[in-house]
């Protein structure tokens, strides 16, 4: 058995599993007061598990650096998180890093709807925006494991919004759960400014306001340009989208996508769809990592 742990800006999930299922887990809000408050988190969350396990999988959003043990998340208040030394001296365990969005390609290829394909993509539409794309059955990870940060491809040359990372045009500066506010701001002004949240904002879609309908189709056409810069890039055969926002406002995120990619796509249009393993493919995608990558170098 494995500890798992998925980090969020928002959420930690901390589970017990083996290679074929989750045993047990535990969701909390992310503790934000000091850069090791979440290593404490995720320590006293695994002993309470009480079980023997073979290691922890540490799936982190934002950029990893494996060889310091550090994470780096831009939407937490923190610059880094030295993850590996704490835990392990805690936990007297093996720790392993890997970013979330490419941990969650590998929940889809091992445990969800990508297990027959050799292409396929994920993205999250969270506190951020992320994803993880494997190519030819190869996940991609880049020099230092953060290949496949496609929320910071840029989809505004002109730079309006900066990204919760301090550069200018990116995709998360605009259709991220903690900056689409921004962009309601810049596009409808006065008219934003007594939305309290990103909630607030899709209840109201829900409920048929034509201001904020209007307003996120305008996002959807954002996204749109985002998904079209990996089917062109990468040509997958899937597409799978999740993360809070996604999966809690499925028709709103995913219709607008698929009404505006005709005009961004150059490759043939994959199949795009919400994935079926709801808030725990990061957690599947620690499994797959560990059983699937780990062990057999090992």
């Amino acid at each position: 058995m494995i500890l798992a742990a998925d980090v969020g800006a928002t959420n930690l999930r901390v589970a017990l599993a083996n290679k074929r299922k989750i045993i047990k887990k535990v969701k909390v809000n992310t503790e934000k007061g000091e850069a090791l408050a979440i290593p404490r988190q995720i320590a006293q969350i695994s002993k309470n598990f009480g079980k023997k396990v073979e290691a922890i999988v540490v799936a982190s959003a934002g950029l990893i650096n494996p060889k310091k043990g550090e994470i780096e998340p831009p939407n937490l208040p923190f610059k880094k998180i030295p993850l590996v030394e704490y835990l392990s001296r805690e936990l007297k365990l093996p720790v392993h890093l890997i970013n979330d969005g490419n941990a969650s390609v590998l929940g889809e290829k091992f445990y969800g709807s990508g297990k027959k394909c050799e292409n396929l993509a994920y993205v999250t539409f969270s506190t951020g925006i992320g994803g993880g794309i494997i190519v030819n059955n190869n996940l991609l990870l880049g020099k230092d494991g953060n290949a496949g940060e496609i929320g910071h491809t840029v989809i505004d040359e002109q730079g309006k919004l900066v990204c919760s990372c301090g550069k200018k045009g990116h995709w998360e500066a605009y259709c991220s759960g903690r900056n689409i506010l921004n962009f309601a701001k810049l596009r409808l002004g006065k008219r934003a400014s007594k939305i309290r949240d990103v909630y607030e904002l899709f209840e109201k879609a829900r409920k048929g306001e034509k201001t904020i309908l209007k307003f996120l189709d305008e996002v959807g056409r954002l996204n749109a340009i985002g998904i079209a810069n990996l089917i062109n890039n990468f040509d997958p055969e899937l597409i799978t989208i999740g993360g809070g926002i996604a999966l809690n406002n499925r028709k709103l995120i995913l219709n607008p996508i698929k009404k505006y990619l005709k005009n961004y796509v150059f490759n043939r249009v994959p199949k795009i769809q919400i994935t079926k393993l709801g808030e725990d493919i990061t957690i599947y995608g620690c499994m797959g990592y560990f059983y699937n990558f780990l062990k057999k170098e090992n």
